[in-house]
């Protein structure tokens, strides 16, 4: 499956009457996008803001970072099975909106969503900070239950972002990367002497608003199975989950996943990159052994070498990770692993809630623990009272001038477990 990114660079963001893209800039039109928000009924209002790199704003409390595209050629469409058909897609050609993005905000679980800073320390720490963002802030009628919330806030999201993207469809990209994965019998006959290596993708699946989602399904009702790497660039993954924010894979973390994008730079010169297993994070220890089962056998059955795996979460979601990784180092394949660390202010507890003998190659997104200090910036987009019950704020979080203490899982992306981050250890 061969795939085409056509991206044109947006250096700057601003409203306008008409939305368009022209010279670098992406205008605008408040009012089309609060008109697509606002067809869905369960919000009764909706304030869309601009926030661009190094301006004193703060964005609170984020649900979820999209990146806008656009599929140009070949089958399907961006986000199929949520917003577009069912329909296969990896192929053609798809431009994209890079250095744009749509954050999603609203006070769904409180507890479960995060914080970007467009300056200061915390913008530092986060990938969304280097970026221009248009922010829907969007207000739930009453009596609208959690899970109806974000699930209209999340296709409020996918929405705007297809609205934005379709202005790049008939767009000169700036820059256009192809990738290309051959079916496994091509692939061993052109790199026969190229180790074979597959990235085993764990997918948040805990529970109700710990979703993500597949083609429009939800990743718990799925047995572990293989997607081209591909797919994910055209939206076949998104995210439906309030995790912690430090770790939690937006949407924009999938599309532009940085393990497919490291694996396709080698693929053909040190290594075979064959696809991806994407597997499930359940609650039920027999559940957590049916998908670890299938990731080792599937594995096993393409006749891999190495396997990288990232995990999403942590506590829970350890177990699964280490089931992974012991079983298929159980098969005699190499593994490493992609985490990131609870070993708590000091840094002296144990990182990780299981581990194994054979989790011995490890990389490391950072310590969510550490504490850091906010500074009160000049606008706050969202509500900024969530900052003492949001996951990794505390009591006493919020200082009367605004500024903020707090541990690092406040931040949108700051440990991210597939390595889209700053942090790391050696």
């Amino acid at each position: 499956m061969k795939l085409e990114l056509g991206y044109v660079f947006i250096k700057d963001i601003q409203f306008a009457e008409v939305s368009k893209v022209e010279n670098g800039t992406l205008y605008v039109s408040k009012e089309e996008v609060r008109k697509i928000i606002l067809e869905d009924q369960n919000f009764i209002s909706a304030e869309v803001e601009l926030a661009k790199p190094g301006e004193s704003i703060r964005i609170m409390p984020v649900k979820d970072v999209i990146e806008p595209r656009v599929k140009v050629d070949g089958p399907g469409g961006i986000f199929p099975g949520m917003v577009n058909k069912v329909e296969t897609v990896g192929s053609g050609k798809t431009n994209v909106l890079k250095g744009a993005a749509v954050v999603t905000t609203g006070k769904i679980v409180g507890f479960q969503e995060g914080i970007i800073d467009m300056t200061g320390t915390g913008s530092e720490y986060t990938p969304f900070s280097k970026l221009n963002n248009l922010v829907l802030v969007c207000e739930p009628k009453e009596g609208l239950k959690q899970h109806e919330h974000e699930k209209a806030l999340r296709f409020a999201g996918y929405k705007v972002a297809l609205y934005l993207g379709e202005l790049a469809r008939s767009l000169t990209p700036d820059e256009t990367e192809t990738f290309e994965t051959l079916s496994v019998t091509e692939g061993i006959k052109a790199y026969p002497e190229l180790p074979r290596v597959a990235y085993v993708l764990m997918l948040q699946s805990q529970g109700l608003m710990h979703d993500t989602y597949v083609y429009g399904v939800d990743a718990k009702q799925s047995l572990t199975t293989m997607l081209y790497p591909t797919e994910i660039m055209d939206g076949a993954i998104v995210s439906g989950n309030c995790v912690s924010a430090c770790d939690k894979n937006t949407t924009y973390h999938h599309l532009n996943n940085p393990v497919v994008h490291d694996l396709f730079a080698e693929h053909g010169k040190t290594l075979n990159f064959v696809g991806v297993i994407i597997t499930n994070e359940n609650v039920y220890l027999a559940d957590k052994e049916r998908s670890s089962n299938w990731s080792a056998k599937l594995a096993e059955f393409l006749g891999l070498d190495g396997v990288l795996i990232s995990q999403e979460g942590f506590g829970n979601p350890d177990t699964d990770l280490i089931m992974n990784c012991k079983k298929i180092e159980t098969k005699g394949i190499k593994t490493v692993i992609i985490t990131d660390e609870y070993a708590g202010r000091d840094g002296s507890s144990q990182s990780l809630a299981d581990a194994d003998a054979s989790a011995d190659a490890v990389v490391t997104g950072g310590n969510a623990n550490q504490v850091i200090e906010l500074p009160a910036l000049d606008k706050v987009i969202g509500y900024s009272k969530v900052a003492d019950i949001i996951a990794g704020g505390f009591d006493g979080s919020l200082h009367a001038d605004g500024s903020i203490t707090a541990e690092l899982q406040v931040i949108t992306g700051a440990t991210n477990e597939m390595g889209f981050n700053k942090l790391s250890a050696r």
